[in-house]
């Protein structure tokens, strides 16, 4: 491989991944199995494999599947030993198959969390395992402000925080809350673990983010959109989540409309028939 290390954003958001599942599993109740994590990691990394080898990929590392096993262990929770590998297989053959002019149209977590809670019984994601400590909450922006800015996508990050949040404010205050209890509400939101972790691991990703800076902004505002309305208009959780989902699709629409320079994790790294992982 010739990817300069240094250089390569995903090493920090490894390291920040693990770091929070580790604070997770011993100050917070996240009901995850060790197996669990293994399964998901391994059955990520296996898939990456087959995959390489079936498309004959090569300048191709394991960095995204173990990134992805990681992301799926902090979102997702069940029961069973099983879901949580076959989730991980579909997040990333998702990312090798649902491809439009060589880039994968979903982020690879938010496809699998996706499918398996459409899909698999028993899967659910517990946006309150966090919590809403201020403390957490700051760790998580400042670990996630890094990872976002080294991948030079931290833009999106914030403004979709800001646009979410800002509709968030704009609602309690047309629901005639007083002042004070206005904020009190308003912090709650905005110091939601969750929603800090959608905002810089997953929305931030810059492979599945429109090229274009303009297109960039503005489908992150349509993903904020999305994700307040479902939540405060249909009252549906995990609106972030569904939202990008959901929108994923038009990123190549935004591509075409306003082309820029795909987005490489190392301008250096040749790839191979147009393909990144």
């Amino acid at each position: 491989m010739t990817i300069t290390i240094r250089r390569d954003p995903r090493l920090f958001q490894l390291a920040f991944q693990a770091t929070l599942l580790t604070l997770g599993v011993l100050f917070r109740d996240f009901s995850l199995l060790p197996a669990q994590m293994a399964l998901a990691i391994g059955g990520a990394a296996a898939t990456q494999a087959f995959w390489l080898r079936r498309l004959r990929l090569r300048q191709v590392g394991y960095l995204s599947p173990v990134i992805t096993g990681l992301g799926l262990s902090l979102l997702l929770r069940a029961d069973t030993l099983w879901l949580h590998p076959l989730v991980a297989c579909l997040a990333i053959s998702g990312k090798f198959v649902l491809r439009i002019r060589g880039k994968h149209v979903f982020n690879p977590a938010n496809f699998g969390v996706g499918m398996a809670l459409l899909l698999l019984p028993g899967a659910w994601v517990s946006p309150g395992q966090w919590g809403n400590d201020l403390g957490l909450a700051v760790w998580l922006v400042g670990l996630g402000a890094v990872v976002a800015g080294r991948a030079r996508r931290d833009d999106a990050a914030w403004l979709f925080l800001a646009a979410f949040l800002g509709i968030a404010a704009l609602r309690l205050g047309l629901l005639g809350y007083s002042w004070e209890r206005a904020w009190e509400i308003w912090c709650h939101q905005a110091t939601n673990g969750a929603l800090l972790l959608f905002a810089f691991f997953m929305i931030s990703d810059p492979m599945t983010l429109p090229d274009h800076p303009v297109a960039r902004r503005l489908h992150v505002v349509l993903v904020a959109c999305g994700a307040a309305a479902w939540q405060f208009l249909y009252y549906h959780p995990h609106g972030p989540l569904w939202a990008l989902l959901v929108l994923a699709p038009l990123v190549p629409l935004w591509d075409r409309l306003l082309p820029a320079n795909k987005y490489q994790w190392d301008s250096n790294t040749p790839l191979q028939k147009g393909r990144t992982a």
